[in-house]
C-alpha cells in the first residue's frame, strides 16, 4: 500500500526583503514519522489549480501560525490581531471548506483548530488576555521550550483523545493568544484548559476523523506520552484508508 499523501498549506515568510512561501519542518517529520508523505500546498490563488491540488490529496492538516482575519468570521478587527496573511486565510478555509464538506481527513493544529472552526461557521476569540484578564498564559515565552508544558488540558469522555491514550487529561504547550469562541456547525469541544478556553473541537458525526488541537503535537511526538505520535499516525491511517475506499 502507498503512503497516503497528506496536504500541508505553505504560508508566507519575508527573507531579506522578498516574499517567500514556506512550511515549518516539525509538521513535515512528524507526518512522514507516522508513515504519511507531506505534501506542501501553494498558495495558488486559481481555484481550478488548488482543486487539482486537493484531488491528489488524502488528508489535510492545517497547520500553526499567525491570526485569522477577523470579517473571515463577521467580526470587527479589534486592533489585537496580528501576522495576518490574507492569501494564507483564502487558501486555508477553501481546503478547509472542501474536507468539511467531503469527508477528507483532517487534523488542524494551533491556528489550524481556529481556521477548522472557521470554516464550519464558528467565532474566535481575537484575544484572551483582553477578552479573559484572568485567563492562564496560554502564549509560552519565546524563550522557553516548543515542547515546555505550559498547562494542563481536561479531556471529555467518549472522544478520539481519550481513545488514543489521554483519559481525563494531559500536559501541553500552548503558544496561542487566540481561542475558539461559538463552535462552528458539526463540531463538539472535548478538551478544556482549567480557565475554560477550549483546547481541542472534534467532529460531531462518526466514521470520519476531524479533529484540532490549541496546542502543538508537532513539538511532543518525542514524548514519553505516545498520544502525540498517535495522533499523527490516526491522521494517516484514515487517509491511507480514505484512498483505498
Amino acid at each position: 500500500m502507498k503512503s497516503p499523501h497528506i496536504g500541508l498549506p505553505m504560508t508566507v515568510v519575508h527573507v531579506a526583503g522578498r516574499e517567500q512561501w514556506s512550511i515549518s519542518p516539525a509538521y513535515a517529520r512528524a507526518v512522514q514519522a507516522a508513515g504519511g508523505i507531506p505534501i506542501p500546498v501553494p498558495l495558488l490563488s486559481e481555484e481550478e489549480h488548488l482543486r487539482a491540488c486537493y484531488e491528489r490529496l488524502d488528508g489535510l492538516l492545517l497547520c500553526g501560525g499567525g491570526d485569522v482575519a477577523p470579517e473571515a468570521y463577521g467580526a470587527q478587527d479589534t486592533g489585537l490581531c496580528a501576522d495576518i496573511v490574507p492569501a494564507r486565510d483564502a487558501l486555508e478555509l477553501t481546503l478547509a471548506r472542501w474536507a468539511l464538506a467531503e469527508g477528507l481527513p483532517l487534523l488542524g493544529i494551533c491556528r489550524g483548530i481556529q481556521v477548522l472552526n472557521v470554516a464550519a461557521g464558528g467565532g474566535l476569540i481575537q484575544d484572551i488576555p483582553t477578552a479573559l484578564p484572568t485567563a492562564l498564559a496560554h502564549r509560552t515565552p519565546p524563550t522557553m521550550p516548543r515542547d515546555h508544558p505550559a498547562h494542563t488540558v481536561r479531556i471529555a469522555p467518549d472522544c478520539l483523545l481519550g481513545e488514543l491514550g489521554a483519559p481525563g487529561g494531559l500536559p501541553v504547550n500552548s503558544t496561542h493568544h487566540q481561542a475558539v469562541a461559538a463552535l462552528g456547525r458539526g463540531l463538539r469541544a472535548t478538551a478544556w484548559a482549567p480557565d475554560g478556553i477550549i483546547e481541542a473541537v472534534e467532529g460531531d458525526g462518526a466514521g470520519r476523523l476531524l479533529i484540532g488541537v490549541q496546542w502543538h503535537p508537532e513539538e511532543l511526538v518525542h514524548a514519553d506520552d505516545p498520544l502525540h505520535r498517535a495522533l499523527f499516525e490516526r491522521l494517516v491511517q484514515c487517509a491511507a484508508g480514505a484512498r483505498e475506499e
